[in-house]
């Protein structure tokens, strides 16, 4: 037995309003769940990337219904989204458009393409061909 999917993903950032802004304004997901303070969940396709506020998941819930153990990172973090190489370059022109410096876009050596931004808390934001990976 193995995992045979990621559900979902955490970055972390202390600034959740800048941190929606750019998730729900620039990249256009939908938020799914909010608690002001801790965190904003998006939709991603079948998964769901979780942002949290790392100094609200290091404090323990109290809510014996949910005993989710404390968690967090502190730093930046990465996330790669799946983009095909025409979309790649609609995300660079929205990321330029918009004020987002691209961090770095190169072809790797399978060929894959990858671009790179920074979110309002320095997580590595990546859109890469999924053949990136491919076996």
């Amino acid at each position: 037995m193995a995992p045979s999917a990621i559900l979902e993903t955490a970055l972390y950032g202390s600034d959740l309003v800048a941190m929606e802004a750019f998730y729900v304004g620039l990249l256009r997901l939908d938020v799914i769940a909010r608690v002001e303070g801790r965190h904003v969940f998006f939709r991603v396709g079948a998964g769901v990337l979780l942002v949290f506020d790392p100094a609200a998941t290091e404090v323990p819930s109290g809510n014996p219904a949910m005993p989710v153990p404390v968690h967090g990172a502190r730093g930046a973090g990465h996330v790669c989204f799946a983009a095909s190489r025409e979309e790649i370059e609609g995300w660079r022109q929205r990321f330029l458009a918009a004020g987002v410096a691209v961090e770095a876009e190169f072809d790797w050596p399978n060929g894959a393409r990858s671009l790179y931004v920074r979110d309002p808390a320095g997580n590595s934001v990546e859109f890469a061909e999924p053949r990136l990976w491919a076996v």
